[in-house]
């Protein structure tokens, strides 16, 4: 059976459970070729199996983000459309697979951030997930932190921790006074207590 015939829209099934199913199959194989042929999909015109596509792409990566790494060309030019479902998974995907190729998603770094402050709140945590990773790059880092401390200063209050949490692993010490200061600046304005309790968390770990 090819990947097509797998795939939800093919199976007439409304729910996600084939093409992650699938997802776990190609990641457990290693099948590159069953990759390139969703890859296709994804720059096909039926939306319906678009959508499986980048689904199935991107719940491989999470398992085996090797395997979608190459095209990273075609991640970053879906984030060029107006589909939103693509554009959200295909930020997920290229979020999972920065450390494999921080070059070249860092040189499409404007291109992200275009898609991120004009998309979906899935967008933005995939652009900050990838300024995070790039953040912790020492090559990268001195681009990457100011533009992820940016993020982070604007985001909303139900992101803000989150994002605290993450940034947090690869703050340096360089980095540091300036990240902690941020935190203490948003913390006074969050407002549930459990948002404060989590950053409140990051500053005891960063020890002030």
């Amino acid at each position: 059976m090819s990947v097509l015939e797998k795939l939800a829209t093919s199976l007439s099934r409304r729910d996600e459970a084939p093409n992650q199913e699938l997802a776990r199959e190609i990641a457990a194989t290693g099948n590159t070729a069953a990759v390139t042929e969703l890859v296709q999909l994804l720059k096909g015109k039926d939306k319906n199996l678009q959508s499986d596509a980048i689904k199935t792409l991107y719940e491989t990566s999470f398992i085996n983000p090797e395997l979608i790494a190459e095209h990273w060309p075609v991640f970053i030019e879906m984030l060029k459309g107006k589909n939103n479902r693509l554009i959200w998974g295909s930020m997920i995907a290229l979020s999972e697979i920065t450390n494999m190729k921080p070059d070249d998603i860092f040189v499409n770094l404007s291109v992200i951030l275009q898609a991120a402050d004009a998309g979906s709140v899935i967008t933005r945590d995939g652009a900050v997930a990838i300024l995070t990773k790039l953040a912790g790059n020492e090559q990268y880092s001195k681009t990457a932190f100011p533009l992820l401390m940016e993020q982070i200063q604007q985001c909303p209050p139900n992101q803000f921790p989150m994002y605290a949490e993450n940034a947090m692993t690869v703050i340096s010490a360089k980095n540091k006074p300036g990240f902690v200061g941020l935190l203490k600046e948003r913390l006074p304005d969050l407002p549930k207590e459990s948002q404060k309790k989590r950053v409140e968390k990051v500053l005891k770990k960063l020890n002030t």
